[in-house]
């Protein structure tokens, strides 16, 4: 029978078109990309696999596994865009076939094909499969993880079989009895720690362990009396509780093995920490672990907060054009859950795992979407378990849902219609036909909703995929390459790169970070005056693992680099006009992108006055 092997070829057709389609086409995005691309660049020009550093100053943002990946594209593909995404894209590849395992062994392998093709086409998780980001890295190893604990808890599922409960490998257990498996799980999260630090590991661990709680309850005996309404509050708390009750809880984490998984996970991901604490004197270490995780938890950085729907409201937008269903798709799930259907364990699983990531993010003080991907795999399988059982006609929720989702998405086709001219007409002009891509969801949302009038399901399904994937293809192969082309900022690089090869940059009030990528050189930061630099020196030199010269003012700058440039903006311009040298103009300026009413200005001494280029279409390569 070829059905599996038609199915892998489904699943490598529709990952393929979604998240490699023109994946080197637009230049890195700011402000994440660039840097990531820059560092790995820096680093392997220096051949340094331990510190990461961005225009020559330490990056500790982020651990080293995604840099050491670029690195390893960057020296079979060269210094590109395509290198700087491919093991994004590659390892979003593995995350689609991961799902499908795991949803194989939950489910039934129809759900698991409809689960691969739902990730694939969801929008955030191609936006993070698709980035030179971390994300990829580390959705694909706690997925890997997660596939593991399955493959390792479960029975091989009777193909023959469409809809029955997954057996335990050995019964009421719930957690991998093979050492081997459970070393292989916690090494997958332990790289992980790599990719992004110790979420790599805690939150895997963290959806087991709530799946474990929950599953491996004792059945409770019910009383007979009917209860009142103030017994029923308490019994619903007693309930919520139940799970962790301090034997269940700390015998649960026995069984979970929790020392192997922190000996397992510091044996892979220590070395390079400590490496990089001695390399930098410490200063990466304080910097990631005080900065980036205390740090974020404990406040808004960057201005990005949000309120306790902060979450919901992104996975509505990241998990789209699937989210439609996002009502009946968690309606029908807890209602199988109570009811005890044959799939409550994957059901009880994915719940988990979307509940761990949103509720604990949701606590901490920054909020990005990004943040919650790692859960869109069990959504994907919600969703594909919810389309299973539309195409069978067993869904438990009434089927107005499904025409009022339908009707959501043709909405926001004409949103975007109309949405995305307007803001075109502010920040990109001439691109007003972008609006053109709400058509895509328009004409799906009316011809889903005629199959579905007719009681023709699958062909509603079929052309609610095909809608999802043209959209993939639209945004990424057609949209973003136009948006790209009104970055006009770089067209100043090609000016001096073409005029003045060998002059310094220099910026002031801080440029996107693709500008310092694409430059190929340190763009010095510089201040206006020396107080400001001596002040700036002193944060340097906490920060940074080998403290810079101090950072020089604008006008030392200029008269130390005759031939030298300086970037800013015009409404910086305004703040050092009267302190520039006399000789020194404006020898360029152009709109800074998606900034209205602002440019980025280029100014230096007139000599050899670099000209503009005429338009912006070419990319400038490292």
């Amino acid at each position: 029978m070829q059905r599996p092997g038609w199915q892998f070829a489904l699943i490598v057709l529709v990952a393929a078109v979604a998240l490699f389609t023109n994946l080197g086409g637009p230049r890195l995005w700011d402000r994440d990309e660039p840097r990531n691309a820059g560092c790995a660049a820096e680093m392997l020009a220096r051949n340094d696999w331990v510190v990461p550093t961005f225009n020559q100053e330490l990056r500790d943002a982020k651990p080293v596994l995604l840099y050491w990946l670029i690195m390893s594209a960057y020296s079979v593909f060269g210094v590109t865009e395509f290198a700087a995404r491919f093991w994004s894209a590659a390892l979003g590849f593995g995350t689609v076939l991961a799902t499908y395992a795991i949803a194989n062994r939950l489910f039934n392998r129809q759900v698991a094909l409809l689960a691969a093709i739902i990730l694939s086409t969801s929008t955030m998780f191609e936006v993070a499969s698709r980035a030179a980001t971390p994300d990829a890295p580390l959705i694909f190893c706690g997925t890997m993880a997660l596939m593991i604990y399955v493959l390792g808890t479960f029975r091989p599922r009777d193909t023959a079989v469409e809809w029955t409960a997954p057996e335990p490998r050995v019964p009421g257990r719930y957690f991998p009895t093979n050492y081997l498996a459970v070393a292989a799980m916690y090494a997958a999260m332990g790289v992980g720690i790599l990719a992004k630090g110790p979420v790599g590991l805690v939150l895997p661990t963290a959806v087991i362990g709530m799946f474990v709680l929950i599953q491996s309850l004792p059945a409770r005996a019910e009383s007979a009396r009917p209860p009142s309404r103030r017994a029923g509050i308490t019994s619903t708390l007693r309930a919520c509780g139940r799970p962790f009750a301090p034997a269940h809880f700390l015998r649960t984490c026995w069984q979970m093995r929790l020392v192997t998984a922190t000996v397992i996970g510091l044996a892979i991901a220590a070395p390079w920490y400590v490496l990089v604490g001695i390399q930098t004197d410490g200063a990466f270490l304080r910097g990631f672990f005080l900065d980036e995780h205390f740090g974020r938890a404990t406040r808004a950085m960057e201005h990005h907060s949000g309120g306790p729907l902060f979450y919901p409201v992104a996975v509505a937008v990241g998990f789209f054009p699937w989210s439609v269903f996002m009502l009946p798709i968690f309606m029908g799930a807890i209602r199988r859950i109570c009811d005890a259907d044959p799939w409550r364990t994957g059901y009880l699983l994915a719940t988990c795992w979307v509940g761990v990531y949103v509720g604990l993010f949701s606590l901490a003080a920054t909020k990005l979407p990004s943040y919650v991907t790692p859960c869109y795999p069990a959504l994907a399988m919600l969703g594909a378990c919810f389309v299973y059982h539309l195409l069978r006609g067993t869904t438990v929720v009434s089927e107005r849902w499904l025409r009022a989702a339908l009707v959501i998405l043709g909405l926001v086709g004409v949103l975007v219609m109309i949405g995305l001219p307007v803001a075109a007409t502010y920040f990109l002009p001439g691109e007003q036909l972008l609006g053109a891509a709400g058509l895509i969801p328009l004409i799906g949302a009316i011809v889903c909703y005629a199959f579905l009038q007719r009681g023709m399901r699958k062909q509603m399904v079929i052309s609610f995929t095909t809608m999802a994937l043209l959209m993939a293809v639209s945004i990424f192969g057609l949209g973003l390459p136009s948006i790209d082309r009104h970055r006009h900022s770089f067209a100043l690089l090609e000016s001096i790169q073409k005029n003045r090869p060998d002059a310094k940059i220099g910026e002031f009030g801080g440029v996107e970070p693709s500008l310092v990528f694409y430059a190929g050189q340190r763009i010095e930061p510089l201040v206006i005056d020396r107080p400001t630099a001596e002040r700036q020196q002193a944060r340097l030199t906490l920060r940074n693992f080998s403290a810079p010269p101090p950072r020089s003012t604008i006008v030392e700058f200029l008269q130390q680099n005759l031939n030298g440039v300086l970037l800013t903006s015009r409404r910086n311009y305004h703040l050092m006009a009267d302190k520039l040298p006399t000789d020194v103009e404006i020898l360029g300026e152009v709109p800074r992108f998606l900034k209205r009413g602002d440019t980025l200005v280029l100014l230096g001494r007139p000599g050899d006055t670099p000209r503009m280029a005429d338009d912006n279409s070419g990319s400038i390569k490292r």
